[in-house]
């Protein structure tokens, strides 16, 4: 189920361009878009859009944040068009529309590495949920910095963390940890809009092989210390992915 104002805060910055010749997908997927993003040029093929990729960043100084192309297309498909791109900006995120009869061009497209698709005919929850996906990672990918320079975090008026001091303090009151539920706060507010899986925690947590055993029953036990310990720590289980620290 996706958050929808979540995505909204997402997407709220994006510019997108979308590539697609066939008139009736783009006008349909247009609409789309522009009901998840404030900026969305559109462009009927692979050479018009190479042509608007390169006129955005003249005239902005920036890239788009998300292309979104159909493979077969006139005058320059896909392929071409974003192997065009990746020569002007490597880390561009592009979003490929791929019909079943075209998986003869998948392979060459991972190859130059293309790794999210969204299957034509368009399912609606299906592309939603590609959108929150990519836009999720992208807006996390562009608040790093900031992030990761602000060494207090405020979790809630009077819960703070110290990333520089490894501390959590309630007022003027040292909160003690123990050095795994130290090394899973520190891990959840590294960057504070992630989910992160629980494979990741593990590892992270127990990175040191030290006496307990790294395993699913035990993460679950120290969350719920940590619960109990701090109660306004707000720890949430996204169901079936991992763990997060919401701030109020």
């Amino acid at each position: 189920m996706v958050d929808y104002v979540l995505l909204e805060k997402y997407a709220e910055n994006m510019r997108v361009l979308f590539v697609e010749d066939d008139e009736f997908i783009r006008k349909e997927t247009h609409e789309l878009l522009c009901d998840i993003f404030n900026h969305v040029d559109i462009a009927v093929n692979g050479e018009e859009g190479l042509k608007q990729y390169i006129g955005f960043y003249n005239d902005t100084k920036s890239y788009y944040d998300l292309v979104i192309t159909d493979i077969k297309m006139p005058k320059m498909d896909g392929i071409d068009l974003t192997k065009e791109i990746y020569k002007v900006y490597k880390e561009q995120p592009v979003i490929v529309l791929s019909a079943h009869s075209e998986s003869e061009y998948l392979m060459e497209l991972v190859n130059i590495g293309i790794s999210q698709f969204i299957t034509k005919p368009i399912e609606i929850n299906s592309f939603v949920h590609t959108i929150f996906n990519i836009s999720k990672d992208i807006y996390i990918k562009n608040n790093e910095n900031s992030e990761t320079q602000s060494t207090l975090v405020n979790l809630t008026p009077a819960l703070i963390w110290n990333k520089e001091s490894k501390k959590l303090n309630r007022g003027k009151e040292d909160i003690k940890l123990t050095k795994k539920e130290l090394l899973l706060i520190d891990l959840l507010l590294k960057v504070t809009e992630k989910t992160y899986t629980v494979d990741e925690i593990i590892i992270h947590l127990w990175k040191d092989n030290d006496e307990t055993s790294p395993d699913v029953k035990n993460l679950k036990n120290i969350i719920s210390r940590l619960r109990k310990k701090i109660p306004e720590l707000d720890i949430e289980n996204v169901y079936g992915f991992g763990y997060k620290i919401n701030i109020h």
